[in-house]
């Protein structure tokens, strides 16, 4: 086994705890990982999406059993998000334009991680708006499906910032929101499944060690601050790196 391989499986076992703590799948940091390790544009997508749904099927369930995920409240992001990550998934960007999307991306995740990490954790039962929801879900769909995220890591700070959510049923609705995301926007670019590495069969077993982990500190209102600030500087690493150098 190559030793970057086995690199890249520790730290996809810290990136899915600190994203799985605050319900998210963490398809951003993966893509920082692989973004580092020079990993091929082409095999990056479809490799997050998978290991996506390994942490995102985690926190779903046991956001869910903690009482801070509810299907009613997600179902307008839903019906705006499926279709366009479908079709996005379904796009196959040019490696230029594919890395200047993903560093925009992993920049704007940087900030909105750093600005959201102190938050206070207040908590109320979730008060979504239909129509804005599904307007809101379209476009985050879309972008999960071109980019190979979930969306997540851009719901969980809108709702906060709208007021919709406190910061565990936010996270539980984006837990639902990315695992619903990344099926579609795998299913919208199946032909890539064939691209996955070998090293997947032990990145995806990493993931889920570390999605475990995280989705036990989550529902226990674990706040990792200072991880997940330095995590924004991860991103804005990796995202420079795609925009400067490819």
């Amino acid at each position: 086994m190559e030793p970057i391989v086995l690199l890249i499986a520790l730290l996809i076992v810290a990136a899915a705890i600190l994203y799985s703590s605050v319900g998210h799948g963490g398809a951003s940091a993966y893509l920082a990982i692989m973004a580092l390790a020079s990993i091929e544009p082409l095999v990056m997508r479809p490799a997050a999406l998978v290991l996506n749904l390994v942490v995102a099927s985690l926190a779903a369930v046991r956001f869910h059993r903690a009482g801070a995920f509810h299907v009613r409240s997600l179902l307008p992001f839903l019906v705006g998000s499926v279709p366009l990550a479908f079709v996005g998934g379904a796009i196959v960007l040019q490696d230029s334009i594919y890395n200047a999307l993903v560093g925009i991306v992993l920049l704007a995740a940087a900030g909105r991680l750093w600005w959201t990490a102190g938050r206070a954790d207040d908590e109320r039962a979730p008060s979504i708006r239909p129509l804005p929801a599904l307007a809101i879900g379209a476009g985050l769909g879309l972008l999960a499906g071109l980019t190979g995220t979930g969306g997540g890591i851009f719901l969980t700070p809108l709702l906060l910032m709208i007021g919709w959510a406190g910061p565990r049923q936010a996270g539980g609705l984006s837990a639902g929101f990315i695992l619903c995301n990344s099926a579609a926007g795998l299913a919208g670019n199946v032909s890539a499944v064939g691209l996955v590495p070998d090293s997947l069969l032990l990145w995806a077993p990493a993931a889920f060690i570390g999605g475990l982990i995280g989705t036990e500190l989550g529902v226990r209102r674990f706040s990792p601050l200072t991880l997940r600030r330095t995590l924004a500087v991860v991103l804005v690493v990796a995202g420079l790196k795609l925009l400067l150098i490819g």
